[in-house]
């Protein structure tokens, strides 16, 4: 008897000791530093262990100038982390039979094609999902486009690969719409129904909304920030989304996070004890797919990491010893990161308000550290010098083009003869107009007052791509060509 009590109690006596927990106090002193380390008006906070939420909480205010605070129910986009739903989705078809993760997207999607046709007869749902099919970024095909979801990927076979098929790794936001529309053709209904049966109301994300104008008018509405040339925080322009997109249109709170990070840790498990999605697909969408190389900004994004892998709508990386799956959000005004720690069962949610703010980075960290027991760190004043460093870097930049440029290199025509309409295979029509003495570039939803820079260049002076150049080409006595971050436009 003697031996078998000390037997069940020899794994109790082996177990490591865990630090207690935070306090509330402390969590709210690391919200409050990071709001004041990033002048970010607002956040929301969920810590989850296992099933028990830990944290649940709004600080700061949802709109600066204004009393109304951020609450565990205030509504903010998840941009990118969409993704995830998406994927987790597929995971689900793939549990109906419907659906295999290296089935041929011309089986389920047969118009859509990359304009490699050796590339297309070989794509498989996996490659959509993992940033693996040789496309670039090409984000003005969607960033506050005009235009539809089905209109985007009709322009994809006139997109050139920027590398080959498999053979490395580019964010790409078009392919996920993609897959979207691959679970529409396997489940028989549109991606929000999907989303909404199959995840958000089983796992009860009661304030769900897959376009803004799904959100009620007198919401608990989180209202986005940015910097102004001055350094000061305003209002950013509010990016209106009228399409559902399986990539980044997704709204919720932090309370519907917490729901969903713990049918994450359970892998597929609901709240409520219902299983949603069995382990194995689940499990597979957060499984390294694809490296990422990891140098230049994103060894500095990582600096306690040796590896970083793309899965599926998720981000596979090392962090102090621990493997962490994570994913970021960044739209107008706002910056998300929803982040597991699976061998602690731990999962954390970081919301602002504050455009390209490396708040949710920071604070995902230092919660981190706190929870599972590391060495702290100052993450704040690291992430806050990087965000100091890539300003000056972008300002001095800007500095050297300016000073090198020949102010007295006039144009080569009249500003009327660079009028006209230009176009791109892909993106369409691109259209200058000559008014009062100056030119705009209409583009996209986008237009942009052109101000002269020097020989045939001239330099955006709007609020969207300010400080860019717009370069004419001319041949005998004409404009024939404009290029516009990167695109180039011929005349017609």
């Amino acid at each position: 008897m003697h031996w078998l009590l000390t037997a069940a109690a020899l794994p109790l006596l082996l177990a490591p000791v865990r630090a207690a927990d935070p306090t509330p106090e402390a969590v709210d002193a690391l919200a409050g530093d990071a709001l004041k380390a990033f002048q970010a008006p607002g956040a929301a906070v969920v810590v989850l262990r296992g099933d028990q939420t830990l944290v649940l909480k709004g600080y700061g205010r949802r709109a600066l100038g204004r009393d109304e605070p951020v609450t565990a129910d205030t509504v903010f986009p998840l941009a990118s982390c969409t993704k995830q739903f998406t994927t987790a989705l597929l995971a689900a078809l793939v549990d109906d039979g419907k659906l295999g993760w290296d089935d041929l997207v011309s089986k389920h999607l047969p118009g859509f094609k990359l304009s490699d046709p050796h590339a297309t007869a070989l794509l498989t749902v996996r490659d959509l999902v993992t940033h693996r099919t040789g496309l670039g970024n090409h984000d003005l095909l969607w960033y506050r486009a005009p235009w539809s979801i089905d209109h985007m990927l009709k322009q994809v076979p006139r997109l050139p690969l920027d590398y080959p098929f498999r053979s490395g790794y580019r964010y790409n936001s078009l392919t996920f719409m993609a897959a979207g529309r691959v679970a529409e053709a396997c489940g028989k209904k549109t991606w929000p129904v999907l989303v909404r049966e199959r995840l958000a109301e089983p796992l009860g994300m009661k304030n769900v909304a897959f376009t803004t104008a799904e959100i009620p008018k007198d919401a608990d509405r989180a209202h986005g920030h940015r910097l102004n040339k001055a350094g000061k925080v305003e209002a950013a322009p509010v990016y209106e989304m009228r399409e559902p997109n399986p990539s980044g249109s997704l709204h919720a709170t932090a309370r519907d996070l917490a729901a969903w990070l713990e049918f994450q840790l359970s892998d597929g498990v609901a709240p409520s004890g219902t299983r949603l999605v069995s382990s194995k697909p689940l499990v597979e969408t957060r499984a390294p797919q694809n490296l990422m190389r990891l140098e230049g900004a994103a060894k500095a994004l990582f600096p306690d990491t040796v590896q970083v892998s793309y899965a599926m709508g998720w981000v596979v990386s090392d962090y102090r010893g621990l493997k962490v799956v994570a994913h970021g959000g960044l739209i107008d005004g706002f910056r998300v990161q929803l982040t597991l720690v699976p061998e602690r069962q731990f999962g954390f949610a970081v919301l602002c308000n504050m455009h390209d703010s490396r708040l949710p980075i920071a604070l995902t960290n230092a919660l981190i550290d706190r929870y599972c027991d590391l060495k702290s760190k100052d993450w704040n004043a690291y992430y806050a010098r990087l965000a100091e460093e890539e300003a000056e870097a972008k300002s001095a930049a800007l500095a050297a083009r300016d000073r090198a440029r020949d102010p007295s290199a006039k144009p080569a025509l009249p500003l009327a003869s660079y009028a006209g309409t230009y176009s791109h295979p892909a993106y369409g029509p691109a259209t200058v107009t000559h008014a009062g003495g100056a030119l705009t570039a209409k583009f996209s939803s986008f237009s942009l007052p052109l101000e002269h820079f020097e020989r045939d260049t001239f330099r955006i002076t709007g609020a969207f791509f300010e400080s860019d150049l717009v370069r004419f080409g001319v041949s005998d006595g004409k404009a024939t060509s404009l290029t516009l971050a990167g695109i180039e436009f011929k005349r017609k």
